[in-house]
């Protein structure tokens, strides 16, 4: 598999590469690993969020703003 990226984004990548002793291409597998094993678990989650829905399992308006309000002190 090839991939082309832009001239700019292709000059961020090794500069950034470069900063952190590696090189672009080992850079750019890894963002694209990320990037699939999140996607991944994102839509994992979306499917735990749909299916508890479907059971009718919700959470109450006052609940989640409980929640909030006791990680986020006004």
């Amino acid at each position: 598999m090839e991939v082309h990226l832009n001239p700019e984004v292709h000059a961020k990548l090794s500069r950034i590469a470069a900063e952190r002793g590696s090189d672009a291409e080992l850079l750019a597998r890894r963002a694209i690993e990320h990037f699939v094993e999140y996607d991944e678990w994102f839509l994992r989650e979306v499917g735990k969020g749909i299916s508890a829905a479907d059971r009718g399992d919700f959470v109450e308006h006052d609940d989640i703003a409980k929640m909030i309000h006791s990680r986020y002190p006004a």
